[in-house]
């Protein structure tokens, strides 16, 4: 397979299966999960990077336990709409996914996830700095796929 418009990603989806979600970090890698039914995105781990075949396998590994059987990876594209060296970057990472597994992955634009979890975490949540940066990546990841997963409900 290849990466697909998030538009064209459930008909790829084998029946009874959701999706993973990332959020591609420096030195982690925030991951969701939707329920099987692709309607609420929750929050699951939180990944260090180390080396990117182990990465791979740990993500493999959770698609299996929770039923997924694609990938929605947040796209850090700027605000301008341009994309810079973190697009290529996780562009790359998504390709490297492929030449290990044949699987539907898609992109959604993640502009705004990391700012719209910190606020909800600093106002609603009442987390602390130091709590926050435990749960951002991951709540961003929730956000991110939750996105996708309203796209895709939308266009049903």
């Amino acid at each position: 397979m290849a990466v697909v418009d998030v538009t064209e990603l459930k008909p790829l989806l084998p029946a009874r299966t959701g999706l993973l979600g990332l959020d591609l970090g420096e030195k982690t890698i925030g991951v969701a999960v939707s329920d099987i039914s692709l309607t609420i995105a929750s929050p699951l781990e939180l990944v260090n990077k180390t080396k990117f075949t182990k990465e791979a396998e740990h993500l493999f590994s959770l698609m299996k336990k929770r039923d997924a059987s694609g990938i929605v990876i947040g796209l850090p594209v700027n605000m301008d709409g341009t994309e810079g060296p973190r697009c290529q970057s996780v562009r790359a990472f998504a390709r490297n996914l492929l030449r290990l597994r044949d699987l539907p992955i898609a992109f959604w634009d993640e502009r705004w996830s990391s700012s719209v979890m910190n606020r909800f975490l600093i106002e609603e949540a009442d987390l602390t700095r130091a709590k926050r940066a435990e749960v951002i990546d991951r709540s961003a990841a929730a956000y991110i796929l939750q996105g996708a997963l309203d796209r895709i409900r939308g266009m049903e």
